[in-house]
């Protein structure tokens, strides 16, 4: 499949939608060498394709970053980290995208917003430490590599929007012109089921930072700072999350990867 979808032109009968309902189950595929080459698959699908099936793609990548296995969630990361790059402005604004995401970076880290801040400066709760893995000797590895995929994420979600140029057409284009996008109207949830504050679309920066503010940031905060004093990998993945939420960082390219000496290996399973 590689292969085809490799091929100049690209050979793909189904289409991408028709791959993507095969083939994100196997995200939490049991077997590291199918999870690698899924996200060689997932490389070579055309970026374009991807954009309109991001909620359907974060359902899955959040049922990974939750599993029991430390390998699958560390794998998933890496998957979450390519449809970052190839629809990032999808992911943070798409139903449940923002929030239900922070929900399940806080499931891996810990960082539990409702916990008490005695608890959270402590590290994480015992409960994250039985159920996620926190505590195995690859903890440390995984903490710092969940850190930097989370600070890429608020990098994206935190990213200022370009300004658009002043059109005088603009106007009449807005309510004349047929949309070029699909489901442009999918922020009404005119038809949807009703969404609780979890589900919501938060399509731009100022909303996305508000409720960030309101029900993360503190617990983040908290956390981050009690994984500075780790040192090694874990401290330096903290300091670079503590600039993401600092303003220091300003495009998304400008998060590097985790230090070497906190890779993960992904050949074996628990």
């Amino acid at each position: 499949m590689i292969n085809q979808l490799s091929a100049k032109p690209p050979n793909n009968p189904v289409g991408t939608s028709g791959l993507l309902t095969k083939l994100l189950p196997l995200i939490s595929d049991t077997s590291p060498s199918v999870r690698a080459q899924l996200l060689k698959l997932f490389r070579v699908l055309p970026p374009a394709e991807v954009g309109p099936h991001v909620e359907k793609i974060l359902m899955y990548i959040r049922g990974g970053m939750t599993h029991l296995s430390t390998d699958i969630r560390n794998d998933t990361l890496n998957v979450m980290e390519w449809l970052l790059e190839v629809a990032g402005d999808e992911v943070v604004s798409c139903p449940g995208g923002w929030l239900k995401t922070l929900n399940s970076f806080s499931s891996m880290l810990g960082w539990n917003p409702s916990a008490s801040a005695a608890t959270i400066s402590k590290g994480w709760t015992s409960a994250s430490k039985a159920t996620l893995g926190v505590a195995t000797k690859k903890g440390p590895e995984a903490q710092a590599r969940q850190m930097i995929v989370l600070a890429r994420f608020l990098q994206v979600g935190f990213r200022e929007e370009t300004p658009v140029p002043y059109d005088a057409r603009a106007y009449w284009d807005n309510i004349y012109r047929l949309p070029g996008i699909a489901n442009p109207f999918a922020y009404l949830n005119l038809f949807g089921t009703p969404r609780d504050e979890d589900s919501e679309m938060y399509p731009d920066r100022l909303s996305r930072k508000r409720v960030f503010e309101s029900k993360w940031k503190h617990a983040i905060s908290v956390g981050m700072d009690a994984a500075k004093k780790d040192g090694g990998s874990v401290g330096r993945s903290a300091s670079m999350l503590a600039k993401v939420l600092n303003g220091d960082v300003k495009d998304r390219g400008s998060v590097p990867d985790a230090e070497p000496d906190a890779e993960v290996d992904t050949d074996a399973e628990d």
